[in-house]
Order: structure tokens, then C-alpha cells, then sequence
């Protein structure tokens, strides 16, 4: 028997949070993009230490970026700021005492916070909604920027509020298709796998990882269009102001489901 649809999982990059949208708000206040930052303070880091020239670091960051997102994509797996810094530092044979270190480390990982990207339209009243009739969990990889520091992303924008749980990537120790990221958000929600939606961008990570455990998944491409015509979703939504609505139908259909068995 189809179980009634009783919670509701979010994703937060492109799905909440509009991701680069900060990087044009950096530039107009003349700071660098966020990429050339980074480059820039591991270098100035290191450079107190001994000469380094900054398009050697600027490779070794782009190579550690590349084996991170190889590690991320094949295997599920985020490490965290801490862990690619060491990994940068140990191909460029340096270290950094451990204070220094852990200060580097926490610059980079609040950068998000300086300049925040923006939430995408309509989705704090969707939110609002949902939350009147669904628990509410986020779902989330965190790739640069640790969930410590996305849930006070979501509390700028007062979105922290809707949710009864937090799922990332960095402090779970996998990502999205993992099955253990949607077990342990069924787990702190303490609702079964297949009473709840999954909404998301991506088709590999979110449509594709929830249906792998048996929830209903949403495609969201309000920002990120690209798996629109391909998607395997229950159901797509093109606006944060649809969403309840499009969550709603699925449950209907759903408890449709369940009186007929």
C-alpha cells in the first residue's frame, strides 16, 4: 500500500540558494571572485613561509579542485575544506603551523557569508507553505562551504525556520546519490523513505538518489535547467511560488494510490 506523503527534503544549492549569484555583487564592490580569493590567501599564507611564485599555487589549487570533484562525482564523497588544503599543501611539499592553518581554513570556508548569494524568488513563501503541511528537512553536498556555515546562509534569509533537520554532505561523510544521506534525513524526520519528496536540481544526485530509496523526487529548475528534458521525475517545477502546489498533487496522487490498494 502507497504510503501518505508526510514529509518533504530540499536541496539547497540552486534549489534555495542561487549559486554564483554573489559573484556579481563582489565584482561591483571591486573584490575578487571567490575562486581567485582562495588562490589568493592560500598564497599570501604560504608566502610569509618562503617564496612561492601565485601561479604555482593558483595550479595546485585548480588540480586539487579537479581531484575533488572527480572524488565527489565517482565515488559520493565531499571532502572537506580542511582535507583539499592538505591535499594542495602536500603537492606543493609545504605546510602551515596549525594555527595559521585552521585560520586559513575557516576563511575560506565562511566566504559565502561575506557576500551571500542570492535566495531564489519565492522561496521563502514557498517554504512558509510546504511547511504548514509537510516536516522539512534539507538535503544538501556542501562543496566549498560546510552546512556549520549553510545553515546560517539559510538563517540570513530567515529560511533556517521551516526546517526540522539538516542533512550535508561534509558532516555525514558522503553525498547525494548515497543512500545514506535520504536514510539519515528519514531517520531525524522519523518518517519512512516512501512518504517523503525529494526536490532538487540535478538529475544523477537528486531525482536519481531518491528514487533509488523509494521517495518521489521534484525536479526544480527555477536557476538550473539543464536535466529538463531528460529528467526522470515524478514532477517539475519551473517556480519556487509552484512548488506547494506541485508537492500536493504528488501527494494526492499518492493517497489516491493508497485507497485504491
Amino acid at each position: 500500500m502507497a504510503e501518505r506523503i508526510e514529509a518533504v527534503t530540499i536541496d539547497l544549492w540552486d534549489t534555495m540558494i542561487a549559486d554564483q549569484t554573489d559573484e556579481p555583487k563582489r565584482e561591483a564592490r571591486g573584490l575578487r571572485g571567490k575562486t581567485d580569493e582562495h588562490r589568493h590567501l592560500i598564497h599570501r599564507a604560504l608566502v610569509r613561509h618562503g617564496a612561492i611564485p601565485p601561479d604555482v599555487v593558483a595550479a595546485a589549487y585548480d588540480v586539487t579542485g579537479a581531484v575533488f570533484k572527480k572524488v565527489w562525482h565517482d565515488h559520493h564523497v565531499t571532502w572537506t575544506m580542511a582535507e583539499r588544503l592538505k591535499v594542495l599543501l602536500a603537492g606543493l611539499g609545504r605546510e602551515l603551523p596549525g594555527d595559521e592553518f585552521d585560520g586559513l581554513v575557516m576563511r575560506l570556508e565562511t566566504m559565502e557569508l561575506d557576500v551571500p548569494p542570492d535566495a531564489v524568488p519565492g522561496i521563502a513563501d514557498a517554504l512558509a507553505a510546504l511547511h504548514e503541511s509537510y516536516k522539512l528537512c534539507v538535503v544538501s553536498d556542501a562543496l566549498v562551504t560546510p552546512g556549520r556555515v549553510l545553515r546560517e546562509l539559510l538563517g540570513h534569509y530567515g529560511l533556517d525556520r521551516f526546517f526540522s533537520a539538516f542533512v550535508f554532505s561534509d558532516e555525514v561523510g558522503c553525498s547525494k546519490p548515497d543512500p545514506r544521506m535520504f536514510h539519515l534525513a528519514a531517520e531525524r524526520l522519523g518518517v519512512d523513505l516512501g512518504a517523503m519528496v525529494h526536490v532538487g536540481d540535478r538529475e544523477d544526485t537528486d531525482i536519481k538518489g531518491a528514487h533509488a530509496v523509494g521517495m518521489k523526487a521534484v525536479l526544480f529548475t527555477a536557476v538550473r535547467r539543464t536535466d529538463e528534458s531528460t529528467t526522470g521525475a515524478d514532477a517539475v517545477c519551473r517556480r519556487a511560488a509552484d512548488l506547494p502546489e506541485v508537492v500536493d498533487r504528488l501527494a494526492g496522487a499518492q493517497a489516491a494510490r493508497a485507497r485504491l490498494c
